[in-house]
């Protein structure tokens, strides 16, 4: 097979999909797109990236750093930034929480308001 296969999106779990798709579109200024019964997305600029939210009722947060006795993180998501504190500033406002551990001086690490890890970089 030599056809390259893009991906489009990523799905996060949420136990309410609508709300977290709410805070992504605050936080990275994106449009909201499906928005029904356990599922919403959110699409970003020129409609080619979506992130995707379905409904998952037992929905556990991971840790961050991991740890082997609780929920370890299966992903997180990367945005580059221009202006690190200005988008540490629009993250909080939008309801991250900054998580207390920061491996590196040119990276904000952040949970979403259902526990989902993301980093801004510049």
């Amino acid at each position: 097979m030599n056809e390259k296969i893009p991906l489009m999106g990523v799905v996060l779990d949420a136990p309410d999909p609508q709300e977290l798709a709410r805070f992504y579109c605050r936080l990275l200024g994106w449009e909201l797109g499906d928005d029904e019964e356990g599922w919403a997305t959110a699409i970003g600029p020129q409609g080619v990236t979506k992130l995707s939210f379905q409904g998952e009722p037992t929905y556990r947060p991971p840790t961050w750093p991991s740890s082997r006795e609780q929920q370890q993180m299966q992903l997180h998501l990367d945005f580059k930034v221009d202006d690190l504190e200005t988008a540490h500033r629009r993250a909080i406002d939008a309801g991250a929480r900054l998580m207390e551990f920061q491996p590196q001086p040119n990276v904000r690490v952040y949970a979403d308001p259902v526990g989902h890890i993301f980093c801004f970089f510049v």
